[in-house]
C-alpha cells in the first residue's frame, strides 16, 4: 500500500532511523563546526529536526537537520550581527517567518522543478559525498564533515584536497575503510547473509571498526587511531553546559536582523522544497508531500531550535536517501534517528567518540553512489537531449559552485529548452464535478509543459475512490516528460490504491504507457495510431 501507520513497519523503520543516525551524526557536527559555532548546536538541529520536523510533517521519508548550505549565511551572519546570542533570534524569527509562507502556500513553487534538475541536484549531491568522503577514507580529515562546497574555506578546490589525501594516508584509516566498504557491499549483494538482513550493514561496520581500532591500540600498532580528528569528537556534557545561550533580541529591529532573518527563512525554505520534491521522487510508493505543512513544520522546528542553542535546519537529501535506501517507510525512522542522537550525545558521548570517521565515511560513500548510479546518467541520456542536458548542466554546477546556485543554472536552462520547444504553450485543463462514481475527464490541451504538473497533480491527488476516470490526450501533440512521469506514477500506485477505473485514450506510443499491465486500466489509442 501507498500509505503506511507510523508504526506499520517498525522494525524496518528503528533499523533505518540507526542508520540515518550514523549518517547524520558526523555531519551536525561538522557543520557546525563549519559554521563557526558550539558543535552541540549542530546536535540540537538535528535531534529537533528528527523528532519535531518529524512529528510535525506529513512526508514520511524527509530527514530535517541542520544544512551544508547555510553555512556561509551562519558564518556571515554572527559576523555581521557580532554574536551567536544575537543569531540564535535571527534563527527564532525566520522560523517565524516560514510558517506565515506556509499559511500563504509558497510551498507549492515546489511543483515547477523539472525531474531533469531534480534528479542532476541528487546526483550533484552524490558526486560530491564520494569526493568530500574519500581524504576522510585515506585518514586525511583537514575538511569538516559539513563542508560541502567546492571551494573550501582554506581556498582550495575539493580536487586539491582529494589529490592531498592521497599523501596523508593513514593507514589504520584506510583498512578500516576499505574494510568497511567491503562489508557494505556484501552486505546487500550476498544471499547468504539474508537472514542477517535485521541488523542494518552500516551498524556492522561501525561495531566492527571499533572493535578493529581497540585491537591496534591494545597491540600498540602504528594502525592505530587515536587522535580526535580522526574520530567522532562529541562534545562533553560539561562542554555543552559551559556554551550553552539563550536568543538575544536586542538588535530585532536593526535592518541587518531583518535582512538575516529573511535570507536564513528563504534560503532554508527553497532547500526544504527542492529536498522534499527529490525525496518524493525517491519514494518507491510515490507518497505526496503537502509542502505548505511542511514549511510550518520547518518553522516550528527553526523556532525551537534557536530558542534551545541550534543551527537553523532544513530538509536534507543526504539523510533522506539514506533513509530510503536502508528501507525506511515511515516517520518512525525519522523521529527514532532523533532520539538516538539526544541519547548518545547528550548521555553517554564517551561510546560515539570511538568511532573512526573512516567507518562513517565508507557509510556515506555508498549513500552517494546510490544517488549517482551510472545508471541515473543513462536514463536521462534515454530520455532525450531536452532532459539529459538541464541535468548535466545542473549536475556540473551543483558539484563546482554549490547546491541552490547550481539549481537555479539548472532551471534556467531547463526553461530555456521548454521554450524552444513549444514557443506557443498553450494549456486547457477540463473538470467535472467531484462525485464517487461519477466519470471524470480530463482533457489535456495540445501542449503540455512541466508548467502545468501542479494543476494535474492536485486533481490526480483528490480524485476520489471507486470512480471511473479518463485522461483524454487526444487532440494532445507534446507531453512534457514531467507530467508523463507523474501519470505512470498515478497508474503504478494511487489509482491502484484508490481503485479508480482508468481509462487513458490517445496517448502516443512513444509515451510508453501501452506496456503497463494493469486489470484497471483500459487504453484507447487514435485511429492514426494504428
Amino acid at each position: 500500500m501507498s500509505n503506511h501507520s507510523l508504526f506499520s513497519n517498525v522494525r524496518g523503520d528503528l533499523a533505518s532511523g540507526l542508520v540515518v543516525f550514523l549518517v547524520a551524526l558526523p555531519l551536525c557536527l561538522g557543520i557546525a563546526l563549519a559554521s563557526g559555532v558550539p558543535l552541540f548546536s549542530g546536535i540540537v538541529s538535528g535531534v529537533i529536526g528528527g523528532i519535531v520536523v518529524g512529528f510535525l510533517s506529513n512526508s514520511a521519508l524527509s530527514v530535517s537537520g541542520p544544512a551544508a548550505g547555510l553555512t556561509a549565511i551562519v558564518y556571515a551572519a554572527i559576523s555581521v550581527l557580532g554574536s551567536f546570542e544575537i543569531f540564535l533570534a535571527a534563527v527564532v524569527v525566520a522560523g517565524g517567518i516560514q510558517i506565515l509562507l506556509g499559511y500563504l502556500k509558497a510551498g507549492s513553487f515546489s511543483n515547477y522543478f523539472p525531474t531533469s534538475v531534480i534528479e542532476g541536484m541528487l546526483a550533484a549531491i552524490g558526486i560530491i559525498i564520494i569526493l568530500k568522503q574519500i581524504p576522510h577514507a585515506f585518514g586525511h580529515d583537514i575538511d569538516n564533515e559539513g563542508d560541502f562546497f567546492f571551494i573550501e574555506k582554506s581556498g582550495h578546490t575539493t580536487f586539491d584536497t582529494l589529490f592531498e589525501s592521497i599523501n596523508y594516508i593513514h593507514p589504520g584509516a584506510l583498512i578500516v575503510s576499505i574494510l568497511s566498504l567491503i562489508i557494505l557491499i556484501l552486505w546487500e549483494k550476498l544471499p547468504q547473509l539474508k537472514k542477517f538482513k535485521i541488523i542494518p550493514g552500516a551498524l556492522v561496520v561501525v561495531i566492527l571498526s571499533v572493535i578493529l581500532n581497540e585491537f591496534f591500540i591494545q597491540s600498540g600498532s602504528n594502525y592505530a587511531i587515536v587522535t580526535k580528528n580522526h574520530l567522532v569528537n562529541l562534545p562533553t556534557i560539561d562542554e555543552i553546559s559551559s556554551s550553552f545561550v539563550l536568543p538575544n533580541f536586542s538588535k530585532f529591529f536593526s535592518s541587518d536582523f531583518i535582512l538575516i532573518s529573511f535570507t536564513i527563512a528563504i534560503v532554508a525554505s527553497i532547500e526544504t522544497l527542492l529536498c522534499i520534491e527529490a525525496t518524493d521522487k525517491l519514494d518507491p510508493y510515490k507518497r505526496f508531500t503537502d509542502t505548505n505543512r511542511e514549511l510550518k513544520a520547518q518553522g516550528i522546528g527553526n523556532i525551537i531550535s534557536g530558542f534551545l542553542g541550534g543551527l537553523p535546519m532544513t530538509s536534507v537529501v543526504v539523510r533522506s536517501s539514506a533513509n530510503i535506501n536502508s528501507g525506511g517507510k515511515t516517520k518512525l525512522a525519522t523521529i527514532f534517528h532523533g532520539l538516538l542522537l539526544f541519547v548518545f550525545a547528550f548521555s553517554i558521548p564517551f561510546i560515539l567518540n570511538k568511532i573512526p570517521l573512516a567507518t562513517l565515511a565508507a557509510v556515506l560513500i555508498m549513500v552517494g553512489y546510490k544517488l549517482a548510479k551510472p545508471s541515473v546518467f543513462v536514463h536521462l541520456w534515454k530520455s532525450g537531449y531536452s532532459q539529459f542536458v538541464p541535468f548535466l548542466v545542473t549536475v556540473i554546477a551543483v558539484v563546482g559552485i554549490d547546491l541552490l546556485k547550481g539549481v537555479g543554472i539548472g532551471l534556467f536552462v531547463s526553461v530555456l529548452f521548454i521554450l524552444y520547444q513549444n514557443l506557443k504553450i498553450a494549456y486547457s485543463f477540463k473538470k467535472e464535478s467531484f462525485h464517487d462514481g461519477d466519470l471524470m475527464t480530463i482533457q489535456l490541451a495540445q501542449e503540455v509543459s512541466f508548467l502545468n504538473k501542479a494543476a494535474i497533480k492536485n486533481t490526480l491527488r483528490y480524485i476520489p475512490e471507486n470512480s471511473k476516470l479518463v485522461i483524454d490526450a487526444s487532440n494532445t501533440n507534446y507531453i512534457d516528460f514531467d507530467v508523463v512521469e507523474l501519470i505512470k506514477d498515478f497508474i503504478h500506485v494511487q489509482s491502484k490504491d484508490k481503485n479508480i477505473q482508468l481509462t487513458l485514450k490517445g496517448f502516443k506510443e512513444h509515451y510508453n504507457l501501452d506496456t503497463i499491465a494493469f486489470k484497471h486500466v483500459i487504453i484507447e489509442k487514435n485511429s492514426s495510431d494504428n
